[in-house]
């Protein structure tokens, strides 16, 4: 991969307490980049790992050019993907969990031209063409109400915020990802939130997704402080927080 041409395509990936998922996702993002026609980068953030996350992904990157690993200075998944997001410069921008639980040969349809005009692309565990294997009911189920809250109190119209797969064009990136406050796990109900407000174009697509049973996410108190993070956004729009600023 050429190095100094600017990439069509940057993924970004959180990683926290990743030595042992993160490698595989690595091997098989590699495999798939190889076979495509674009140049690509993949932005590892570690933050705040207590395990050998870093070691890892610098191993991986000393061997692959494009790869670059950032340490963020403070943990949380929301302020992981706004590093990477921040200092990508591909002109499409995928938020992509550690665990690859939506297979990366799924990617293309995050891409043009399959997007259209779409300004950002949110993968969809629910809705026809969707398709979950092998998640507990019980997940599912706090999951379902967990949308419905979201729907209620935040942003309407979409039936899964929450999938660790995003796509985001350069412009939409360098706006939205600027004014994020949520650094833990509403960022994505933030970014959602803010990019209607804008009047970006969002589209869903649908995709078969694999349970993890190493999964990071926490039933009830996720849910919980979902609900504080949907009143802060709230607040923060009513504030005047979310105004645009300028790029340098």
């Amino acid at each position: 991969m050429n190095a100094q041409k600017p990439p069509l395509l940057s993924i970004v990936i959180p990683a926290h307490n990743e030595e042992f998922r993160l490698p595989p996702s690595l091997e098989q993002i590699d495999a798939f980049l190889k076979t495509q026609p674009y140049e690509a980068e993949v932005i590892i953030v570690e933050n705040g790992s207590t395990d050998r996350t870093v070691q890892v992904s610098q191993e991986f990157a000393a061997a692959h050019p494009y790869v670059r690993v950032i340490e963020a200075a403070v943990r949380g998944k929301g302020l992981a993907v706004k590093e990477g997001m921040l200092v990508a410069k591909g002109d499409f921008r995928f938020i992509c969990d550690a665990d690859l639980s939506m297979r990366i040969e799924d990617l293309p349809q995050f891409l043009p031209p399959q997007i259209g005009d779409a300004d950002i692309i949110i993968a969809s565990r629910e809705g026809k063409g969707a398709n979950r294997v092998g998640e507990p009911a019980l997940r599912h189920f706090i999951g379902r109400v967990n949308n419905l809250i979201i729907k209620l109190t935040a942003v309407n119209g979409f039936e899964d915020t929450q999938c660790g797969f995003k796509m985001f064009s350069r412009a939409a990136a360098e706006d939205l990802f600027l004014v994020q406050q949520m650094v833990g796990i509403g960022f994505d109900i933030e970014l959602l939130f803010v990019a209607k407000k804008r009047g970006y174009k969002i589209k869903q697509v649908p995709i078969t997704w694999y349970f993890d049973a190493d999964s990071r996410m926490r039933l009830v108190g996720d849910s919980l402080n979902l609900l504080v993070e949907i009143w802060q956004i709230r607040r923060n729009w009513f504030w005047g927080v979310y105004a645009k600023r300028e790029t340098s």
